[in-house]
């Protein structure tokens, strides 16, 4: 038998909620898990969150508070951009959730302007213009955004042991033979090409280079003496 609490119910907020998912985990928080936590009822979370929708951008928001920007060591700009992505694309890909809430746009404003402020400072330190500066942390963020989704899928054909080139041959299978002529052509000289996230980012960052009439040659020859290194 289960020994019913006695006295008055504990006080709880939605900041208290807050901590408590991000302490479980965005990727496996729930109404139940949020509640043992607090010692109260899934009923009672109900007068603070309005469902598991609100409970995991509550997550999401705690996991993504502690996310920190790479130190600024003198580096050349591009390498400190690069080093944001990656450490964006390394937290998405160990939490596919916290990845669907940011690129669902959870996240409210509120939680978002300290990290613009620090970004848009280091990089105005770095000769960036404000506007120029949060342009390029945006494109930076969906290009590490896009090479978490490209990672994540490529953990999950590992996993089940089902080479994309097999799902190529599939589909091959099912069609006319006259069909998609240019993929068959290069399917015959091996599996489809891999690009690597620094590649993906490089070029992006090349762009911004080209943007802002400095040398995109240069950023990549830094960029690429990095993934060497």
């Amino acid at each position: 038998m289960v020994e019913r609490r006695v006295g008055r119910p504990p006080r709880i907020d939605r900041a208290m909620i807050a901590r408590a998912a991000g302490e479980i985990g965005i990727d496996q928080v729930s109404l139940r898990s949020v509640a043992d936590r607090l010692g109260v009822s899934v009923p009672g979370l109900y007068h603070y969150v309005r469902g598991r929708d609100d409970l995991l951008q509550l997550a999401a928001e705690q996991s993504a508070a502690t996310i920190a920007l790479p130190a600024d060591r003198g580096q050349h700009w591009a390498l400190w951009l690069l080093e944001s992505a990656d450490i964006l694309r390394r937290r998405f890909v160990e939490s596919p959730a916290l990845l669907a809430q940011f690129m669902s746009g959870a996240f409210g404003l509120d939680q978002m302007v300290d990290v613009l402020e620090a970004v848009i400072a280091a990089l105005v330190g770095k000769g960036f213009g404000a506007r120029e500066a949060f342009e390029a942390y945006v494109l930076v963020t969906q290009g590490a955004m896009g090479a978490a989704v490209g990672e994540i899928r490529r953990r999950q054909i590992d996993e089940t042991n089902h080479p994309i080139a097999l799902e190529y041959q599939r589909v091959f299978a099912q069609r006319d033979p006259s069909d998609l002529a240019h993929l068959r052509a290069m399917l015959a000289d091996g599996p489809p090409p891999e690009s690597r996230p620094d590649d993906q980012l490089t070029t992006v960052l090349a762009g911004i280079a080209a943007r802002r009439g400095d040398d995109w040659r240069d950023v990549v020859a830094q960029l690429h003496q990095r993934s060497r290194g």
